[in-house]
């Protein structure tokens, strides 16, 4: 079964947050509303992709973003000269090169801080699904190797 992934984040300036992360991360207007049960929102993604982020900002109170530092949004990139142009992106867009709290991920990429402090991570790597603990349950009829 596929799945299709919806990040959903209150921001403190929508305009703000579509323009950076459009230009940060090559990302285009997919949906928007405005006074939805009192939220106004964007909704930003790629056509091919099996994900989109939705930035909110409620019209009747203020929720304050409050992303920690190993809240990360990680987006693995193979290609070493992809990957630079990418960091490259992010930073013209403004956001914010930072140093990792967990600094696994400073060895192979890079951490990107948003005006609101939502962290997003590009990994200069190709994703490779990692094998079960053995710990982890394994699918009907398999077993651990011991």
């Amino acid at each position: 079964m596929a799945y299709h992934l919806r990040i959903t984040r209150p921001v403190s300036d929508l305009g703000k947050t579509e323009t950076m992360y459009c230009a940060g991360l090559a990302l285009s207007v997919i949906g928007s509303f405005e006074n939805h049960d009192g939220f106004d929102g964007v909704m930003l993604g790629q056509a091919e992709s099996n994900y989109h982020f939705e930035f909110t900002k409620c019209s009747g109170h203020f929720i304050a973003p409050c992303p920690t530092t190993e809240d990360l949004v990680v987006f693995y990139i193979e290609e070493a000269s992809e990957w630079q142009k990418a960091c490259d992106s992010m930073l013209a867009a403004g956001f914010k090169l930072v140093v990792s709290f967990n600094p696994y991920w400073d060895r192979c990429g890079r951490t990107f801080e948003d005006h609101d402090g939502y962290r997003i991570v590009l990994q200069n790597a190709k994703w490779i699904t990692p094998p079960p603990s053995p710990s982890s349950p394994l699918p009907p009829g398999q077993n651990h190797p011991l």
